[in-house]
């Protein structure tokens, strides 16, 4: 069983995602398959967390902004079919990553969406530079496995694709 588990993370999912990636071209500077970009990021709590000191669990990181429609519609799924789900669980940990704005609006908007996983603040857009193209939208989500390694790339909210990533997370805390 355990080579059949090995042999679906090492083939057959990554084949899966990247050729999404690649039909859609979602102006990623990572691939499925690469280990994250580390990096450290401030929360509106004041927190601050290193993404290498999260290893050993599966991480989502959601790049948003107030300003986003795209990203304002998806949240409320995010909370209620991924972060409701799995915020009391050790081996997760789900964070917003807001591009270039201050910790005011940042709180401000995610009040309005009624979201209440932790945001991270980018202020110069530093972190999501490191995983897409300077100018890329910002509407994305990054599935990183307890290896930290990316296992899945979206871009903006595609309910099929939004539906996989959940039986993605869903499947990587059953191990």
């Amino acid at each position: 069983m355990i080579r059949y588990t090995l042999l679906f993370f090492t083939l057959i999912l990554p084949t899966l995602f990247a050729s999404a990636q690649d039909a859609e071209d979602y102006q990623y500077k990572v691939k499925v398959g690469d280990k994250a970009p580390n990096f450290t990021v401030e929360l509106t709590s004041g927190k601050k967390i290193k993404l290498s000191d999260l290893k050993g669990k599966v991480v989502m990181l959601q790049f948003t902004a107030s300003w986003c429609g795209v990203c304002r519609a998806e949240m409320p799924h995010i909370e209620k079919e991924i972060w409701q789900k799995h915020k009391d669980n050790a081996d997760f940990a789900l964070y917003g990553i807001d591009r270039e704005e201050p910790k005011e609006k940042v709180e401000e908007y995610t009040a309005k969406v009624g979201t209440t996983y932790p945001m991270g603040l980018d202020h110069d857009g530093g972190i999501f530079n490191l995983y897409a193209k300077k100018n890329a939208g910002i509407t994305r989500n990054v599935i990183i496995d307890k290896d930290g390694k990316i296992v899945m790339l979206t871009r903006l909210y595609k309910e099929e694709e939004f539906k996989k990533m959940v039986k993605l997370i869903d499947l990587l805390l059953s191990k």
